[in-house]
């Protein structure tokens, strides 16, 4: 069953697909959500691009939540390199994290819109219906996902950066096993 749980060459195949459709996904939803929320002006064309950054949120959390089981079912393989202690720490550190963005970046942007009272439609399959308006809460679960938002950035970059260093400068297989090729 190599496309199922991982071993110590490689990650399987849907391990694989799990990590690259995800990364694609945040990586866009992370973009879509600094245009919309941080460079448009309000009107109308904000308001679209909003509902859409929403519904491409909720495909996400579905995808994520199989993504995040299937990581916990399959585990991680153990280090490629030789990397220090502390290195290894942080990118298991890393990794945790980018899993719980993963959950709490979708979870946050409905709660904010859930509490905020303001329904999202999914692409007209489906609408998840507004609650009653509760500003804290709104608040909270806004400020959540914006400094979730920003955090996940910045993990992306570190995760990013660890994985070029892995590949160009350790020369070790971290890398090549998440493309198949270790």
């Amino acid at each position: 069953m190599s496309g199922a749980r991982i071993d110590a060459q490689t990650y399987g195949l849907v391990s694989r697909v799990n990590h690259w459709l995800l990364a694609a996904g945040m990586i866009f939803m992370l973009g879509l959500g600094f245009y919309v929320f941080e460079g448009m002006e309000r009107g109308p064309d904000m308001r679209a691009m909003a509902d859409l950054h929403k519904a491409v949120g909720v495909l996400i959390l579905g995808v994520g939540l199989w993504r995040v089981g299937w990581r916990l079912f399959a585990g991680f393989p153990p280090e490629a390199g030789d990397a220090p202690r502390w290195q290894a720490r942080a990118a298991k550190a890393a990794h945790w994290m980018l899993l719980l963005a993963i959950l709490i970046m979708p979870l946050s942007g409905l709660g904010h819109s859930y509490f905020g009272a303001h329904p999202v439609e999914v692409f007209g399959l489906f609408t998840i219906p507004a609650g009653p308006e509760n500003r804290f809460l709104s608040e909270v679960t806004e400020v959540v996902h914006v400094i979730g938002a920003w955090t996940l950035a910045a993990i992306v970059l570190v995760h990013v950066a660890g994985a070029l260093k892995h590949h160009f400068l350790d020369r070790d297989a971290t890398l090549r096993r998440m493309v198949g090729r270790a």
